[in-house]
């Protein structure tokens, strides 16, 4: 059974970091590509990352150079590094995966909130 597991929302200054996690169950190697998705309110779910499984990794223009997405196989998790952190990107933070088969799953979401 999929299931993904998302942990490190907070709030946090601007200008400050805050490191997401997302644990894939059953495995990571179970996915072609594991990504971050985020909803602010009154917004539409947008990407911020995705790695894919040949570590090709992609980014919102709004958040180069300052996101790094990972991932720790033998943790089964995959990271959002997120740093100098600006308020606009107060938003619900989901994890993300792409099946192989191209199936989709979503995480239940962890809050991030900056504040200025």
């Amino acid at each position: 059974q999929v299931q993904l597991v998302e942990s490190g929302g907070g709030l946090v200054q601007a200008g400050g970091s805050l490191t997401l996690s997302c644990v894939a169950s059953p495995s990571v190697f179970r996915f072609n590509a594991l990504g971050w998705y985020r909803q602010a309110p009154g917004k539409q779910r947008e990407l911020v990352a995705k790695l894919s499984s040949r570590s090709s990794t992609d980014y919102a223009d709004s958040v180069k150079g300052r996101f790094t997405i990972s991932r720790d196989n033998a943790k089964n998790t995959v990271y959002l590094q997120m740093n100098s952190l600006k308020t606009e990107d107060t938003a619900v933070y989901y994890c993300n995966a792409n099946g192989w088969m191209g199936e989709d799953y979503w995480g239940q979401g962890t809050q991030v909130t900056v504040s200025s």
